[in-house]
């Protein structure tokens, strides 16, 4: 409730980071070195939300910037995007002891900051990165294999929001077989924005 009230009256991404840096409901901040909010356009039509930060992200304070964001900016750059028309998040702004998946109790401590957070960005899409931020972020269980690649929608505020769960890119680069289904990804990403204009 806590975190609801204190995210839901935030007007600016930098209010909700001031807000978020005072936020003691999620336990992953006694372990994480540093908030790791965002990076990338503070408005933007396409914003990207994958699990959690990994060690590189916790030492930065920046989402995907270790060998996975680095992987995802080739990714973006391959359709014509970068930080400069996208916002890049994760479900949770702490990075969970030793890289282990965030639990659920963590997701929803901070669910109420990221529904704030997709409210303020506006996004016409989200792409969701690997399983456990797609089964976050739309209530649903599965694995990416099985939820990737079709399109869903999400209501924030009075907003629907066109929604495709994708491969994480950590998970690209321990199974880059699965290259072929991440680009089929990208290039629906890029029709999805195309669709909404």
């Amino acid at each position: 409730m806590a975190a609801r009230t204190a995210a839901s009256t935030a007007v600016s991404l930098n209010d909700l980071k001031t807000r978020l840096e005072d936020f003691k409901g999620c336990g992953l901040k006694a372990t994480a070195k540093t908030l790791c909010f965002f990076r990338g356009a503070e408005r933007a039509r396409l914003m990207l939300i994958g699990e959690a930060p990994g060690r590189d992200e916790d030492l930065s304070g920046v989402p995907f910037v270790g060998p996975a964001g680095q992987l995802l900016d080739k990714m973006l750059a391959a359709i014509g995007l970068s930080d400069a028309n996208v916002h890049i998040t994760n479900t949770v702004y702490w990075r969970p002891p030793g890289n282990r998946t965030p639990s659920p109790q963590e997701t929803q401590a901070c669910r109420p900051f990221l529904d704030r957070q997709i409210a303020l960005v506006q996004p016409d899409v989200i792409g969701l990165l690997g399983g456990a931020a797609a089964n976050t972020v739309l209530g649903v269980p599965g694995g990416i294999m099985k939820l990737r690649g079709s399109w869903r929608e999400i209501e924030i505020g009075d907003r629907k929001i066109r929604v495709m769960a994708m491969l994480h890119p950590a998970f690209l680069l321990r199974s880059p077989a699965n290259k072929r289904q991440a680009w089929r990804d990208m290039l629906a990403l890029i029709d999805g924005l195309e669709a909404g204009k």
